[in-house]
């Protein structure tokens, strides 16, 4: 009977591991445009991926979320070679330090600019954990995936590619984790401020 369970638990395991690395995306997307960019900390690629998005005007701001306290704004414009619209349209996010934290941070950022879409960049293995977070917090607001296939990293090959392996296999274990809070906790969403129109309205 207990070889039979761990049988069972096995399979479900593997089989929940395949499903989510076929969520994760192998290519990063031509183009992506919303109202705004957020970038998630964690790699220079990322960040250079959404400033690029930024300078080419397919977004009105970018948010960087999970700042660290003592990293500066010119520091990140060197290391995602940021030009002219790095300066007036990028905004730091110093408070978050998980994929849940970066989520809030960036639902307050979204409802001060009146945002309605934003385009996610992450890497490509985080992109699930990170639709499913930002989703719970911000249920009201399109979400636009624009993955970044890290450097060095096999994931059209990943059972062959020990680091691959293990960064999926860690992954899956915070997404199944996440969901698991998700559905059982459901995050506290702040409604958006009235509008003009509304008060007018209610008056």
């Amino acid at each position: 009977m207990t070889a039979c369970v761990l049988l069972a638990l096995l399979a479900a395991y593997l089989a929940g591991f395949l499903y989510y690395v076929s969520r994760v995306p192998v290519r990063t997307p031509r183009a992506a445009r919303a109202d705004g960019i957020v970038a998630l900390t964690g790699g220079g690629d990322r960040l250079s991926a959404a400033t690029v998005l930024l300078e080419r005007g397919l977004g009105r701001r970018l948010l960087i979320t999970g700042v660290h306290a003592t990293t500066t704004k010119d520091a990140l414009k060197r290391i995602s070679h940021g030009g002219h619209r790095f300066d007036c349209c990028v905004d730091l996010g110093f408070q978050a330090e998980n994929t849940q934290g970066n989520a809030r941070e960036t639902a307050t950022w979204a409802r001060e600019h009146n945002y309605k879409s934003l385009v996610l960049v992450t890497a490509s293995y985080h992109m699930p954990r990170s639709l499913a977070e930002f989703g719970a917090q911000m249920p009201g607001i399109r979400l636009v995936p624009y993955p970044v296939a890290p450097p060095h990293f096999n994931l059209r090959g990943w059972w062959h590619d020990p680091l691959a392996f293990s960064v999926l296999q860690w992954e899956y274990l915070k997404y199944v984790g996440s969901l698991a809070r998700l559905a059982i906790f459901k995050p506290h969403v702040i409604a958006d401020p009235p509008t003009r129109d509304s008060q007018r309205r209610a008056v």
